[in-house]
């Protein structure tokens, strides 16, 4: 066989297992649970809503349905997109001031006698969302009259929610709401507090006074509330969902003072510095690209740890908190910021991919060449 045959035959087989190999392309795993799927937001960094794999929300709610003296307005003028002046930064001022991330605003003022309350909410574009655990960093607001929400929904029968009222924050009282929505809470009158699946939860630390990583890992048949990394509560029974939904970031007001209060009497803003989601999916399609990406689960690097936070998420050093999609080779057939969900494989693991292994593979092709010349 000549020199370059016999270079081309390796080249071709490099290829081939740099195509074929990668890091986490099990899974990611918590605690020795694996999960299949990623989706993870950086919005310190991210300038507009077409990166970020999230859509700002538009509807218009009456009083009745809203469930109080007044009715909500969702607009997306109301999630505003500020990331931080450098992307090498991780903490600071955004570009349009003030702190860095997406702002979730509701607007103050009285919107008269059955108005409506200007508000902003964004759920995530995946709706297959089925178990896993999901963390966001956020800063609540400290002006009275609005409920702030982490949570992931079905419908209003299958809920998870993390709710913040700001009403409920003083000197000595800095509470979360953990619910689920159940169908027993909706016999209640949409009122989780008479059920068991409710709790209210101090915190040690006044929540509109930095940011904090909020969190619930849901499983089959319990959910794990924390807060920075500590178990806050475990929810068991009859109201842990058991169908595939999305996640939600909502900060609204309908005046109701048994819940939101309000309206503000200033803008009130809820800032997110990130979404982190590491889940399974319950979209077959997948499923299938688990199946066929997933050769041999023992292997070396097969599946990844998620790292779990040492400290709240803010300041240029806690706020760097780790991103397998902004890692090599680590997000393999992952759907990551900026990329169509519904693309196999994100665009930029395919660049990053595709770069790493032509050099790797030309590099030892070049090698090859000359040591197969001199033999």
């Amino acid at each position: 066989m000549s020199r370059f045959l016999r270079a081309a035959t390796l080249l071709s087989a490099l290829l081939f297992a740099s195509s074929a190999s990668a890091d986490c392309e099990c899974g990611y795993t918590v605690n020795g649970t694996l999960y299949t799927d990623l989706s993870e937001s950086d919005f310190l960094h991210l300038n507009n809503v077409n990166q970020s794999g999230w859509l700002p929300q538009k509807y218009q709610t009456s009083p009745e349905v809203a469930r109080g003296p007044f009715g909500k307005d969702a607009s997306p003028q109301q999630v505003i997109f500020n990331p931080l002046k450098s992307r090498y930064d991780w903490a600071g001022e955004g570009i349009h001031g003030g702190d860095a991330g997406v702002q979730i605003i509701v607007r103050a003022g009285d919107p008269g006698d059955g108005g409506l309350i200007p508000m902003g909410e964004m759920a995530t574009n995946r709706t297959d969302m089925l178990y896993g655990t999901f963390r966001a960093g956020l800063k609540l607001t400290g002006q009275p009259g609005t409920c702030g929400a982490f949570f992931w929904y079905l419908d209003d029968t299958q809920e998870i929610d993390m709710e913040f009222l700001s009403s409920q924050f003083n000197e000595t009282s800095h509470p979360v709401n953990l619910v689920l929505q159940s169908p027993a809470s909706l016999a209640a009158g949409f009122n989780a507090a008479d059920t068991d699946a409710f709790q209210l939860h101090q915190l040690p630390f006044d929540p509109s006074g930095g940011f904090h990583e909020y969190r619930f890992d849901w499983f089959e048949d319990h959910i794990d509330f924390y807060a920075d990394g500590v178990l806050l509560r475990t929810m068991s029974g009859s109201g842990v969902p058991s169908k595939p939904g999305h996640l939600m970031l909502s900060q609204w007001s309908n005046g109701d003072p048994k819940w939101s209060g309000g309206p503000p009497e200033q803008d009130a803003i809820m800032t997110v510095n990130y979404v982190k989601a590491y889940f399974n999916s319950s979209d077959t399609k997948r499923q299938d690209d688990w199946s066929n990406r997933c050769t041999n689960i023992n292997a070396p690097k097969a599946t990844c740890e998620v790292p779990e936070i040492t400290a709240p998420p803010q300041g240029n050093v806690s706020a760097n908190t780790f991103f397998f999609s902004q890692q090599q080779n680590m997000t393999v057939n992952q759907t990551i910021q900026g990329d169509n969900p519904n693309t196999e494989t994100s665009g930029a693991w395919s660049i990053r991919s595709s770069i790493q292994a032509f050099s790797t593979t030309m590099g030892l092709f070049s090698f090859v060449l000359i040591m197969d010349w001199w033999s």
